[in-house]
């Protein structure tokens, strides 16, 4: 006694279930690809839009404020300027507007903007915390009472580093957020 396959079942196969599953014309061991020539091609989902610009802004914007005071504090307690942290200073900014925003061709140069600034307020800082130290009052007399004395005492001790920090906070800001929108 032989036992034979039991006969086929109707209902659904693999073509009828999936729409874009064909058969194999004759003499072809498998269907042709979507897309080869004289194939409909299947319909692509579009890639995800990540990021918000305006959110990768605001990130940078509070990582400016927060990177200057501290930026600010360093310089005050040191009374030196220190290159690291004018790198930090840029790299903490790109990075939240890269992370935050996402890929955006503004946010690295907002960033870059963001970074300048924030440095430059650091060191106002630290020069209006040195000049409180000298002559016994508060920090906020000497910064928002005589801030026109702690800009002029920054223009009389800017140096050719002082720029440098500048242009490595930048560099810093740019490179950070075009890697962290990645």
């Amino acid at each position: 006694m032989s036992q034979s396959a039991p006969p086929p079942q109707p209902g659904p196969g693999p073509v009828d279930a999936n729409p874009y599953a064909q058969q194999a014309p004759a003499g072809m061991p498998y269907p042709p690809q979507p897309g080869a020539p004289g194939m409909p091609m299947a319909p692509v989902a579009p890639a995800p839009v990540r990021g918000n610009p305006a959110l990768g802004l605001v990130a940078a914007v509070v990582a400016a404020v927060v990177a200057a005071g501290l930026y600010g504090l360093i310089i005050g307690a040191t009374k030196h300027e220190i290159g690291y942290a004018a790198v930090g200073v840029g790299f903490v900014i790109g990075l939240a507007a890269g992370k935050a925003g996402g890929r955006n061709a503004v946010l690295p140069i907002a960033s870059v903007v963001l970074a300048l600034v924030s440095v430059y307020f650091g060191q106002l800082v630290g020069e209006a915390m040195i000049g409180a130290k000298a002559t016994g009052l508060s920090f906020s007399q000497v910064f928002f009472d005589h801030f026109d004395v702690v800009q002029k005492a920054w223009k009389e001790d800017a140096d050719l580093l002082t720029f440098v920090f500048f242009a490595i906070a930048g560099f810093a800001a740019f490179s950070a957020a075009k890697k962290a929108a990645r």
